[in-house]
């Protein structure tokens, strides 16, 4: 079957795409000659397929958007709830008045926030839309939205936007929520986009803390954010099987198990 000029062209579009992780409507012009209500048209429906996501003047890419093995926040906010409470109350207390404090999006991250609220004089960098939105009426605290553009499964705030944000930011604490933990991949995400939001984070920070709950072990989603050994230390609810490591030791990794006497 022959495949159409709108097809071919569209094609081309998406690879050009693929290859800088944006475009813009101009550079769509310049490649491919046709206009830039087609070019307009042409994004709009690459946006229906899942690969892109469409920003004022151009895309961007998000190739793993449609991934069958990511679960929107909204699906899975109440999952091992217990154990998530349990884990932000752990980490809420390593923070210090006057720290500023970063959060990846993410369920645990959010409770994260909800726990920080009881804090003052804290400063809240977070780049997930549904964070900023809990700590609107933190009187005591000030908070720093990253701008970009938002995915709608995990509220978060991506792109090169968001990216010229971060490199500008100086953090005390991070926590870092994540998608799985494995030894062969470290600490994986499932959208490459917030993964790199991540990276630039923890190069921006002071101290690092992973936070997850013991369901994200010895899985692996698409992306490595950082090495397990790369992190100050984990806060979680199960000690992870072989963190005992002598490399692991010898980088003072720090494990906080989170447990009910946390309150």
């Amino acid at each position: 079957m022959e495949i159409s000029k709108t097809g071919l062209r569209r094609a081309k579009i998406l690879e050009l795409i693929k290859v800088s992780g944006k475009i813009s409507i101009q550079e769509i012009i310049e490649a491919t000659g046709c206009s830039e209500a087609t070019a307009r048209r042409d994004l709009d429906s690459l946006e229906k397929s899942g690969e892109i996501i469409r920003t004022i003047g151009g895309a961007i890419y998000d190739g793993d958007r449609a991934s069958t093995s990511e679960v929107s926040f909204a699906d899975k906010r109440f999952s091992h709830l217990p154990d998530k409470e349990r884990i932000a109350r752990r980490a809420a207390s390593l923070v210090e008045e006057g720290d500023v404090v970063g959060l990846t999006g993410g369920t645990t991250t959010f409770l994260i926030a909800k726990e920080l609220k009881k804090l003052r004089n804290i400063t809240i960098v977070t780049n997930a839309v549904n964070i900023a939105a809990e700590l609107v009426d933190a009187e005591e605290i000030q908070v720093v939205v990253i701008g970009g553009v938002m995915r709608t499964k995990s509220y978060e705030l991506i792109g090169p936007l968001a990216e010229s944000v971060v490199c500008k930011l100086n953090v005390t604490k991070m926590f870092l929520g994540v998608d799985g933990v494995s030894q062969e991949h470290g600490f994986t995400m499932h959208s490459e986009l917030e993964s790199r939001i991540a990276q630039q984070l923890i190069e921006r920070s002071s101290q690092v803390y992973a936070v997850f709950d013991d369901s994200k072990l010895r899985r692996s989603a698409l992306f490595t954010i950082t090495p397990l050994c790369q992190v100050t230390g984990i806060i979680t609810n199960k000690l992870p099987d072989g963190w005992t490591a002598p490399e692991c030791e010898e980088q003072q990794l720090e494990i906080y198990i989170a447990s009910d006497t946390d309150q």
